[in-house]
């Protein structure tokens, strides 16, 4: 009798302890609908990992060499000199590379991203399961935007640190074109978020997957060329003004790095005229048609590099308005008519 209760004592322990271990297990373990999800595109989302763990250690290694010539001339705090032999073509490279990366996230991830499941027919087998189609739809969309996030900030983190040192020169890259402003801080992430939302809500109307692609390849060349006219006109502009005339060593001194927007001549009624107004054949009738018109000085606008950071932040703001716009959108309209 004793061993019986004793045996059935012990198997209980064990069938315990069992539970206990596999419910450890399933703990550390996605489960349900983000469980597929994951499942479903993992050779994506481990692509993605597996290249922003690459580019990151690139970008570790390159800045090391570039501190290695910086420390030859006193950095951080850099004596003249530094830029005669500065090799900035590793950031520029790398600056350009990673600019194509909204895009290629937007057409290889985005666009398939729900096109594949409806063209293949998945779509309404998910559809037929007790999991609701909002609960699908936002688990798609918020695995996706949290692999990306995590890939982007990495890199745009790594590219901002490996840039700093230099940022300020002309002689690595400049911080208002598009290597630099649109690699470094919060703008990466936001733009690869709105191409790739994009790229869902195109073939979530299209349901076709190459088809999707193409398309959303055209939207996300059109997102960068909009973007790229509109980037700097989120600073303020600033205007220097000399009154010591337009010959040499009177042009304003604007501060180091600063993106000189425009520059116009100064008139003694305090208008501005443009530069290509006075182009003569001669210097004598070049200096008579400023003597016409007036013309005591330069002016001059421009964007102080200070101003970069806070760009940047309202350039995000605003392109991740646009994307949750999107977002909510491929929601409402697939908790419908998505199947």
């Amino acid at each position: 009798m004793s061993t019986m209760t004793s045996t059935g004592s012990t198997g209980s322990s064990s069938s315990h302890s069992v539970r206990t271990e596999a419910g450890r297990g399933r703990g550390l373990r996605l489960t349900g609908m983000t469980w597929l999800v994951w499942r479903q595109h993992r050779a994506a989302y481990w692509t993605l990992l597996v290249a922003a763990a690459i580019t990151v250690a690139v970008i570790v290694y390159q800045r090391q060499q570039m501190i290695t010539y910086l420390d030859g001339y006193g950095y951080p705090h850099l004596k003249s000199g530094w830029e005669d032999k500065f090799d900035g073509s590793p950031l520029s490279l790398a600056g350009r590379l990673l600019g194509f990366l909204p895009v290629l996230i937007g057409v290889f991830l985005g666009a398939p991203l729900l096109a594949g499941d409806l063209e293949s027919g998945t779509a309404k087998l998910v559809n037929a399961q007790s999991a609701s189609r909002v609960r699908w739809l936002t688990t798609k969309l918020g695995v996706t935007a949290l692999v990306v996030v995590v890939c982007t900030t990495a890199v745009s983190v790594a590219f901002t640190w490996w840039w700093s040192p230099v940022k300020s020169s002309l002689s690595a890259i400049d911080w208002a074109g598009p290597d630099g402003f649109d690699n470094s801080g919060p703008v990466p992430v936001a733009l690869t978020l709105l191409t790739i939302v994009g790229g869902v809500a195109i073939g979530m109307l299209l349901r076709r997957t190459l088809l999707s692609m193409v398309v959303t390849l055209g939207f996300a060349v059109i997102v960068q060329l909009v973007w790229s006219h509109f980037r700097m006109s989120l600073g303020n502009i600033v205007t220097l003004t000399s009154e010591k005339g337009v010959g040499d060593g009177t042009f304003p001194s604007v501060p180091s790095g600063a993106y000189v927007a425009d520059q116009s001549y100064l008139t003694a009624s305090g208008d501005l005229i443009g530069t290509g107004s006075c182009t003569e054949a001669t210097a004598k009738a070049t200096t008579a048609c400023l003597d016409k018109a007036h013309v005591v000085g330069w002016a001059i606008k421009y964007i102080p590099i200070s101003q970069m950071s806070s760009m940047q932040w309202l350039g995000a703001a605003i392109l991740l308005a646009l994307t949750a716009g999107i977002a909510a959108f491929v929601i409402l309209w697939g908790r419908k008519r998505l199947v």
